[in-house]
């Protein structure tokens, strides 16, 4: 993976190519085979910050402080801790990214009106959603707002295409937008390219 964005560094596509790959990868799961680390391109690791900040941390802590020892750690049903771990962590990650997207809803209140730089970071059926570069917040530009073309959703090249204009949005295009609605109840933004 790191070898083939090394060589792809240089490709005017490179944005959206790092992108598609990044969203390739599946999620990273706590399991007892040694799997290694993909991002690390380790063939063997083990998962361990601080026994104090999260319970899968503290298992391993504790194993090794058996090994250390001499002896094993039994009692586990790893496969099961494994899975619940993995649930926990991604409800916890769920919980944290609605508080900062509530806070950044809340923070942007204070911009409806402004006009500002981003980059497309989704393409769908039903519009764009763009980040913010200076904000790292992001909002959906609704196909509607995108003029009176028919646009079609082109899934595979991550692209809206004009059918009357040729118009292209894509993946990774940079974009300038208008904030035109806040939504904190459900946490989203709306946008209107400029």
């Amino acid at each position: 993976y790191a070898q083939l964005l090394e060589r792809i560094r240089s490709r005017p596509d490179f944005t959206l190519l790092q992108t598609i790959l990044l969203r390739s990868l599946k999620q990273a799961v706590y399991s007892p085979r040694n799997l290694g680390h993909f991002g690390l391109a380790f063939d063997a690791y083990v998962h361990f910050t601080s026994p104090i900040r999260r319970y899968p941390d503290l298992v391993v802590h504790r194993a090794i402080t058996a090994c250390l020892a001499g002896r094993r750690y039994e009692g586990v049903d790893w496969e099961a801790l494994g899975r619940h771990c993995s649930e926990t962590e991604r409800r916890a990650d769920d919980a944290s990214r609605d508080v900062e997207n509530w806070l950044k809803c809340q923070y942007m209140q204070e911009h409806v009106g402004g006009v500002f730089a981003g980059r497309i970071t989704g393409v769908t059926a039903f519009g764009l959603f763009v980040t913010l570069d200076d904000y790292f917040v992001d909002g959906l530009v609704h196909i509607s707002e995108l003029g009176r073309d028919y646009f079609r959703f082109d899934a595979p090249r991550h692209m809206l295409l004009g059918e009357r204009s040729g118009t292209r949005y894509r993946l990774a295009d940079r974009m300038k937008v208008k904030l035109v609605r806040v939504d904190l109840e459900s946490r989203k933004m709306d946008f209107v390219p400029v």
